[in-house]
């Protein structure tokens, strides 16, 4: 049987910020040599007109969710089996069986080869769950899977969850507990990579401070280059961020998400106390680590004036990389129920609407109209990433003159800066003509 598996975009065009995604090499381990599989990531390489495969499995994102069933309508066939799996399975995995055969929700481990099983026997289920339970599977990834370079950086995955709860992300409706690999087999696997700079992909992998301690010591030999998100508590801790550098990290993401203490509380985002960021960023600059700042606009303690402040804040503390974007209610979510509630939501399902467009606000913000939020969070990101912004950034910390930091800093930079616009105001995923499906 030939399966092809698709990473899909939120848009039929090519990216150029696409990351190596590490979904498909743990497909490839999990499933029988017997099997012939074929990778096709949209993000980097144009679709065929025709896919001629007894099984397509799609990766899917609720920003790829339309995408995704539009193209699932154009390749299905009645010899054909369509399945899907990701994140937004875990939320509206009824939603997806409108389009697909099989639904797999939670992790790929277990429940991928139970599918592949009952598609041998000429009889896949309807919906596959995962084990949570289980431990997360061993990378065994074949190279010749991936037919791109994406700019020679690896991406890894130490553990899956996060030991946080913040109203607004979508990690606890798939994940209700964090599990990680143990050190020893992250470094084993780590040294069989080619690539010397690693994002971990981890929500966050300060579940345990020993863990990490631990994890640290074990991958220092390998001398790669990696970054990772690190939490707040985490980025308090001298002895932990002694231990990153030393161990190769040279960049942090970190989820500032706002300056506004009301606008955390309303996020739940417990870690967070914008009071000390100042300190925070300076323990952090005083272990030469870079910073990438997320930053969450809209919240209801946010007013017009939260879009100069924020962005004068990240020119200020000289962050390398930042994203702004407006809050988003992410289906299974606290504030996508709160915003339901409260009769908030622009649209009934904005990521199958024929009228939402990225970068455009999803519900009505307490405080600003949502033309404000929408055309606010553009004009920081153009302004962020405007060439003379680029520069006084560049120039503001010799840590960016590092070899590995230029490279990261201006293919960073120069990759957001092209992406803005070309994101902007597009339809997600085309029409559906399914628009608000229940």
């Amino acid at each position: 049987m030939k399966i092809t598996f698709i990473r899909v975009n939120m848009f039929e065009r090519v990216s150029s910020d696409a990351m190596k995604p590490l979904l498909f090499g743990i497909i490839k381990s999990l499933t029988p040599s017997r099997f012939e599989i074929d990778f096709i990531d949209e993000r980097a390489e144009k679709l065929p007109e025709k896919i001629s495969s007894d099984i397509i499995a799609f990766s899917v994102e609720t920003f790829t969710a339309k995408r995704a069933y539009i193209l699932a309508k154009k390749f299905k066939t009645p010899e054909n089996v369509i399945v899907m799996g990701g994140f937004h399975a875990a939320v509206m995995p009824d939603e997806m069986l409108k389009y697909a055969d099989s639904v797999i929700i939670g992790d790929a481990e277990g429940a991928w080869e139970d599918f592949l099983a009952d598609c041998e026997n000429g009889a896949p289920k309807r919906k596959y769950y995962s084990d949570e339970s289980r431990p997360i599977a061993p990378l065994r990834v074949d190279e010749s899977v991936y037919k791109h370079r994406y700019y020679g950086v690896g991406v890894y995955q130490i553990s899956r969850g996060c030991k946080f709860n913040c109203d607004f992300c979508s990690i606890k409706t798939m994940y209700k507990c964090v599990r990680s690999k143990p050190p020893e087999v992250v470094a084993e696997e780590l040294s069989r990579m080619r690539e010397k700079i690693i994002f971990f992909a981890d929500d966050n992998i300060f579940a345990d401070k020993a863990a990490a301690l631990s994890l640290f010591k074990a991958i220092a030999p390998l001398k790669k280059r990696w970054a990772c998100q690190i939490s707040m508590d985490a980025a308090r801790d001298g002895e932990i961020l002694r231990a990153m550098k030393k161990s190769g990290c040279f960049l942090v993401l970190m989820g500032f998400e706002s300056l506004n203490a009301d606008s955390l509380n309303e996020m739940r985002k417990s870690a967070n106390a914008a009071a000390d960021y100042s300190e925070v960023i300076r323990r952090v600059y005083s272990h030469g680590l870079l910073i990438y700042g997320t930053f969450v606009l809209g919240c209801d303690g946010d007013f017009p004036d939260v879009f100069r402040r924020t962005c004068e804040f990240a020119v200020k503390n000289k962050m390398s990389v930042a994203n702004f974007n407006p809050l988003i209610p992410m289906p299974g979510t606290g504030v996508y129920g709160r915003m339901e509630k409260e009769g908030r939501l622009r649209y009934k399902k904005w990521w199958l609407s024929d009228k939402y467009r990225y970068g455009e606000t999803a519900f009505l913000p307490k405080n600003m109209s949502p033309e404000e939020l929408q055309n606010g969070c553009l004009k920081m990101r153009t302004n962020f990433y405007s060439v003379g912004c680029i520069l006084k950034r560049l120039f503001s910390n010799r840590a960016n003159f590092i070899p590995i930091n230029f490279f990261v800093f201006m293919l960073a930079n120069f990759i957001s800066r092209r992406e803005i616009h070309k994101k902007q105001g597009r339809l997600l995923g085309g029409i559906l003509n399914e628009a608000d499906v229940d």
